[in-house]
C-alpha cells in the first residue's frame, strides 16, 4: 500500500476558522481566513442586493476587496473557483464580478477566467458593462480576449434573437466591436454581419432576403414583416423563428390566450415553463397541454439538465392556485434534492426562523426568503426517511414532524406558516441545548448573526458530535 492510501478518508470543509471574532451584531463568532470569507460570500451574493444585515454597496465592496486579496495570495484558487461558481453554484452575477476583479488584481490567465464566467449569451456584455462601470473605457487584453472567446462560443442565431433586444443598453454588436470577435465559421460570420447591421440601423437588416445563410433569423424577420392584422399563431413557424414567449407577447395583439400558449409550450425552455404556470392557468390552456408541460417538468433528465435550484420549484408551487401542477412540481423538487444525503443514526436539523431569515428575500425581485430555502433543505432530509428531528428556532424552539415520503413542498408550506411562532431572535446555543437529544450529528441552517449569548456549543452537545453550520447570509 502506498503512503497516502493509508490516510483516512474525510470531507474537507471549504470554510476555515483562524481565530475568535464577533458577528455583525457583536456576538461571539469566528474569524475566517480570506478564502473562507470569499467562499461564504460568493455562494450567497446576488450582487447589488441589500440583505438584512448589509447594504448592497457595502457587500459589493467587501466582495471586490476579498477577490483582490485572495487573487494576490492564491490566484490559482480563484481561477478554479470562477467556473465552479458559475456552472455548479449557478451564481451568474457573482461570477462576472469575480472574474473582472481577478483580472484587475493581476491574476494570470485572465482570458481563460473571463471566458469561464460566461455561460449564457448575454454574459459577455455583462462583463464589459461591469468593467466599464467600475474601471472606465480602457479594456485590458485579458478582458477583451476572454469576452471574445465567450462570444464566439455562445453567439448563435437563437441566442441573438433572445438576448439582442433593441431596448438593451448593451447589444451583441457592441461586444463584437469592442472585443474584436473573430467568427468561428462562415455561418457565424453571417450572424455577426447581421448583428452589426441591425445595431447600426441599416435598412437591409430587416430584409429576410439579406440573410440567406441564417434560416432562423430569416424566419424571424419574415414574422416581423407580417402586417399586424394578419399575424396568426402557428406553432411550427414560431419555433422555426426562435420566438420566445416574451417576444410573442409583444408581437401579437391582445392578451396571451390559450391558443398562443398552446402553440408556444412545445418550444419553450424548462425555466420558461416553470415561470409561466400561473399564466397557463389564467389563459385556460387545456388539460392535454397541461399534461405535456407537467410531464416535462417532472422528467428527471430535464430537471437535471435545467440545473434549477430546489427553491425554484417551491417558488413555482407558491405562485399557482391550481392543484394540477402539484405532482409535477413535487417530483421535480424530489429530483432537485436527490443529492441530499441519507445518514446513519439520528440527525438534528435546526432551522433559524428569526426576523433576519424571514423578512428579506435573496433578491429585491425574488419572493424566496432564506428561511424558506432552509426549510426546504430540512424537510428534504427528513422526508428521505432519515431519523431526522427538524426543529425551528428563534427565541425558543418548535419541532416539526415530517413523515417518511411526505410531500416536500406541502411540508415546507406548513413549516413556513410557523415562522414567528417562537419569537424573532437568534438564540443558537440555547436552542441547541433545548433540542439536542443524543443525536449523532447536528445540522444548523442560519445566517449566523447571534448576539444573545456566547457560543457554548460544547455545553449543548458532546465534543465528539459534529455540528455542521450552513451560513445563508454570506
Amino acid at each position: 500500500m502506498g503512503k497516502f492510501a493509508k490516510l483516512a478518508a474525510g470531507v474537507a470543509s471549504a470554510v476555515t476558522a483562524v481565530g475568535r471574532g464577533t458577528t455583525h451584531e457583536g456576538g461571539a463568532g469566528y474569524v475566517r481566513d480570506a478564502k473562507s470569507e470569499l467562499f461564504l460570500l460568493a455562494v450567497t451574493n446576488m450582487v447589488a442586493e441589500d440583505t438584512f444585515y448589509e447594504k448592497g454597496a457595502d457587500r459589493d465592496r467587501r466582495f471586490a476587496a476579498l477577490v483582490t486579496r485572495v487573487t494576490q495570495e492564491d490566484p490559482d484558487w480563484v481561477a478554479r473557483f470562477v467556473p465552479w461558481l458559475r456552472n455548479t453554484a449557478q451564481m451568474r452575477s457573482a461570477s462576472v464580478v469575480m472574474a473582472c476583479e481577478y483580472v484587475h488584481a493581476g491574476g494570470p490567465n485572465g482570458r481563460r477566467v473571463i471566458a469561464a464566467a460566461c455561460a449564457r449569451a448575454d454574459e459577455p456584455a455583462e462583463v464589459l458593462a461591469y468593467w466599464r462601470a467600475r474601471y472606465g473605457r480602457n479594456l485590458p487584453q485579458p478582458v477583451k480576449r476572454g469576452v471574445a472567446d465567450a462570444a464566439r462560443r455562445l453567439y448563435t442565431q437563437r441566442a441573438a434573437l433572445k438576448y439582442d433586444g433593441t431596448g438593451r443598453p448593451w447589444r451583441m454588436a457592441d461586444v463584437l466591436e469592442l472585443a474584436h470577435v473573430r467568427p468561428a465559421d462562415d455561418a457565424q460570420a453571417a450572424l455577426f454581419g447581421w448583428l452589426l447591421a441591425r445595431r447600426h440601423n441599416r435598412p437591409d437588416a430587416a430584409d429576410p432576403a439579406s440573410v440567406p445563410a441564417l434560416p432562423v433569423v430569416r424566419e424571424w424577420l419574415a414574422l416581423q414583416a407580417t402586417p399586424v392584422a394578419e399575424r396568426r399563431v402557428d406553432a411550427g413557424k414560431l419555433a422555426a423563428a426562435g420566438m420566445t414567449w416574451e417576444a410573442t407577447a409583444g408581437w401579437r395583439q391582445g392578451a396571451m390566450d390559450a391558443t398562443t400558449w398552446s402553440a408556444l409550450t412545445p418550444s419553450m425552455g424548462y425555466m420558461a415553463l416553470l415561470r409561466n404556470l400561473r399564466n397557463f392557468d389564467q389563459a385556460g390552456v387545456s388539460d392535454q397541454v397541461a399534461a405535456m408541460v407537467a410531464a416535462r417538468l417532472a422528467d428527471p433528465e430535464q430537471v437535471a439538465r435545467s440545473r434549477q435550484l430546489p427553491f425554484r420549484f417551491w417558488s413555482a408551487y407558491k405562485s399557482v392556485d391550481s392543484v394540477r401542477w402539484s405532482p409535477a412540481l413535487e417530483a421535480a423538487a424530489g429530483q432537485a434534492t436527490a443529492n441530499v444525503p441519507a445518514f446513519d443514526g439520528r440527525t438534528l436539523v435546526l432551522v433559524d426562523t428569526s426576523a433576519s431569515m424571514s423578512s428579506v428575500g435573496f433578491s429585491a425581485r425574488g419572493t424566496v426568503t432564506p428561511v424558506q430555502a432552509a426549510a426546504l433543505f430540512g424537510v428534504a432530509m427528513a422526508a428521505k426517511g432519515n431519523a431526522v428531528d427538524l426543529v425551528g428556532f428563534a427565541d425558543g424552539t418548535f419541532e416539526h414532524k415530517v413523515r417518511r415520503g411526505a410531500s416536500v413542498l406541502r411540508e415546507v408550506e406548513r413549516f413556513v406558516a410557523r415562522v414567528g411562532e417562537v419569537g424573532h431572535g437568534t438564540r443558537i446555543a440555547e436552542s441547541l441545548r433545548a433540542a439536542y437529544r443524543r443525536h449523532d450529528r447536528v445540522v444548523l441552517v442560519t445566517d449566523m448573526q447571534t448576539f444573545h449569548e456566547q457560543w457554548r456549543v460544547n455545553d449543548a452537545v458532546p465534543a465528539s458530535v459534529p455540528v455542521y453550520g450552513f451560513n445563508l447570509g454570506g
